[in-house]
This record gives C-alpha cells, structure tokens and sequence, in this order.
C-alpha cells in the first residue's frame, strides 16, 4: 500500500509499505481522506517537543474511511460502516480519566505519532476508538471530525458564548477557523484577526465563509474592536494563534467580566499584565483536545450542514507529493490540506 512516511526533520516521502494484518480485537479501514493540521506541521519540522516520535513514520490522525474487515472479537462494526477515529488514546485508569478527563489523560497516545498513523491506503484500530459516520455525511468531510471536535470543546464546553455575543478569533489556522464556524453557527457575531502572512489564503477564505475578518499588521484591529463592541470589548476572545503574544492581546480586547479561552498552545513564554483581567474579573480558561461527546457533536453539525467544509478543504495537494502540503501549510498558503487516499 501508499504511504507518507516522516523519514527526518523537514523529509517525508511516499513509500510503498505492507498492507496491516488484523487482530483479533481491530478492525482494518481502508483510508479515503486524511488532513493535515498543525501537530502534523510541528511533528513535520521536529520542533521542540516532538523530537520522541519515531523515524520512520506513518503521519496522520485526522481522517476517514470505511471498514473492510473486522476481527474475531469485535463486535459493534461491520465492513462497508463509514468511519471516522478518535486519534488521541487515553488509558481509563490515570486519575483525569477516572475523573472524567480522559482528553487530559497522564498515559496518551495518538496515532500518526506513537504508532503509525493514516496517511495510507490503509490502517488497523481498535472499535473503542472508531466513531459512525452519519450516511449523509460525505467521507472527505467526515476527515475533519476530528478539528471541528476541538473546536466544538473548545466553543460548547469551556467557553460561555450564546447567540449574539462579540466573539474575537486569533488567529485564522485550521483550528482558529473552525472554532470561528462554530461559534457562528450559534449566531455569535464573529471577528477573526491575523497577519500579513493569513491575508493571502485564510483570512479571504473566511471572507468566503460570510465571517468578518481583520488583518491586525496592517488595519486597526483597536478601532474595529471599538465600533463592533461599542466601545465595551469583546464577550469572548479565543486565542488560537499558538504564540505567546496571543493571551496579552486577548485581555487588551476582552470587555470586564468577559473570558478568554486559550486554545493554541503557546510556542514560547512572555511577560502578561493580568492586573486589568484581574480588575475587570476576567475569566481566563484553557481548552485542550477533546472528548467523546465532542466528536459526536462535530459529527451532528457537519450532518446538519453547520459547517462549509467543502470550502474549508483544499484538496489540491497530491499524497505523491506530500513536502508540497507541508510547506503550503506552513507558508499559510492554505489551511486545510487533504491527501485523498481513495475515491
């Protein structure tokens, strides 16, 4: 079978490899779309925090397919189900996952990093980990279950935005982006900032999406802010920029008694001056990854139609040619790349 395969910092090639043997408790899936996101850019480069993932590699997490076989044991799947993955395993016996936290679990692992992933015509998983696909939800859209999850989180659960909220988005990757999706499915009154380096691809594709957006380097992100808030702020702000500027610009835009929600992971520490979120009671949350509940809400909104996926999938690049993706991506020159593996 096709596989992209990380084979050092900044290499990945498509190899041909074995088609994987079912055990007992697993099921065999035969990939149709897998994307790319920011973990896979980190991993990719090997930034710091990254370097324990094992080369060579099978990369990806975030993907779809159908089941083509099962073994002796399982139960609950079929061949022909459409599928999609929890990548992100938790253990169920730590204490965040007797405590029910499992997306916080001491003893992880994600496919595509600890084991081989799915970028490849095909890969073997455990059914506690597979989620039904809806029938009228298309595979390709089905491949991004897994963001949107996050996102669903990160809007849904951790953060308190109702319809009609001033909500402010930083930053427009593939996460920024769909937390901006689903907090405008929610009739929120959404504003996505970022650079020069978005005003090419990401900030026009949201544009495309009906969602307002703000290049911060070269328009007046204050002024905006002033007339969209009436001068109040922002009820919420989502930093999903990934940098450590991120939350010092959240709270200069948060209203008093609003709340920011951290959902990129920043790349470095910086000094912030909290003493205006503190007089201002400013509620300051994090969100991280997701659960299972999560999943089965992104599934229910992409089989309402809620989200533009098809707008928001770029489906130009080959799995022949898979440094291209990676380099768009970290360019900025898309934001959410897919490699179809079958039709």
């Amino acid at each position: 079978m096709k596989a992209i395969v990380q084979t050092g910092p900044r290499e990945v090639e498509t190899q041909d490899r074995e088609k994987p043997t079912v055990e007992p408790d697993e099921v065999l899936v035969k990939v149709h779309t897998a994307g790319l996101c920011g973990s896979d850019a980190h991993a990719y480069k090997y930034d710091g925090g990254y370097e324990w993932i094992p080369i060579p590699r099978i990369m990806g997490h975030e993907y779809s397919g159908e089941v083509v076989e099962v073994g002796d044991a399982v139960e609950g799947f079929a061949a022909g189900d459409k599928v999609i993955e929890e990548p992100i395993h938790d253990c169920g016996h730590c204490f965040q996952c007797k405590n029910g936290q499992p997306n916080v679990c001491q003893n992880f692992s994600i496919t595509g990093m600890h084991r081989d992933g799915a970028y490849a015509e095909y890969v073997t998983v455990a059914p506690e980990h597979l989620h039904a696909v809806p029938e009228s939800v298309p595979l390709r859209q089905a491949a991004v279950t897994e963001p949107i999850s996050i996102a669903t989180r990160a809007v849904l659960e951790q953060s308190v935005t109702t319809p009609g909220d001033n909500v402010l988005v930083e930053g427009p990757g593939p996460i920024g982006v769909l937390v901006a999706a689903v907090a405008d499915s929610l009739g929120a009154n959404v504003l996505v900032s970022g650079l020069d380096q978005d005003a090419v691809y990401r900030l026009p594709l949201l544009n495309d999406l009906g969602i307002e957006t703000v290049n911060a380097q070269s328009d007046d992100l204050e002024a905006l802010a002033e007339t969209q808030t009436d001068g109040i702020g922002f009820d919420v702000v989502f930093d999903s920029t990934g940098h450590h500027t991120g939350i010092g610009t959240a709270v200069d835009h948060i209203r008093k008694g609003g709340q920011v929600v951290m959902v990129g992971i920043p790349n470095d520490t910086s000094e912030v001056a909290f003493t205006s979120a503190v007089r201002g009671e400013v509620d300051v949350n994090t969100s991280y990854g997701s659960t299972w509940t999560n999943f089965e809400q992104a599934l229910r909104l992409l089989e309402r139609g809620e989200i533009a996926v098809d707008e928001i999938l770029d489906t130009s690049y080959s799995m022949d040619d898979p440094t291209a993706a990676f380099e768009a991506f970290l360019a900025s020159e898309t934001c959410k790349p897919v490699f179809q593996f079958s039709n």
